[in-house]
């Protein structure tokens, strides 16, 4: 090993001693855009919304959730939730769905959610980001009240 390579190794070494947030921090892997990649998704019984974007914000537990897009027949919709990950009920604004959610963190890549209207459980999800950080699948599962299941896979990719 020549001295000019050692020399940039024990720099290197130092700076990352000296700034050890720059060497080894990890950003959380779930703050971002990200958009559902249709192809990929999975809608039983479907079909599958004509787009949905979105938007995860925050730091630490805290988070800033925006949600928009077209549903299956066309309808533009829109929801925000400010929560943190405690695993307890948080209100959702704009959702004609459910009214409140409950993020709970699972690892660094996963989050579950229990979404609730009116206090019952009304469909739980759960968030996984690849090892990579560009794809969040998103899996959610409910029963409504005639007993049909709805189970979804959405794929989406970071942007």
């Amino acid at each position: 090993m020549n001295r000019r390579t050692l020399t940039t190794m024990v720099l290197f070494g130092l700076a990352v001693a000296a700034f050890p947030q720059v060497g080894f921090a990890q950003g959380d892997p779930f703050i971002g855009t990200w958009q559902i990649n249709l192809a990929k998704a999975k809608y039983n019984p479907g079909p599958p919304p004509k787009s949905l974007t979105v938007n995860i914000q925050g730091d630490g537990q805290n988070r800033k959730v925006a949600t928009v897009g077209i549903g299956s027949e066309g309808n533009p919709f829109a929801s925000v939730t400010e929560l943190a990950e405690d695993g307890k009920p948080h209100p959702v604004t704009g959702s004609l769905i459910v009214d409140a959610e409950a993020w709970t963190r699972v690892d660094a890549r996963t989050v579950n959610i229990g979404r609730t209207k009116a206090g019952k459980l009304y469909q739980t999800i759960t968030f996984v980001v690849s090892p990579d950080g560009k794809t969040l699948t998103i899996t959610s599962a409910r029963t409504d009240e005639n007993g049909r299941q709805y189970n979804n896979i959405g794929v989406y990719e970071k942007q």
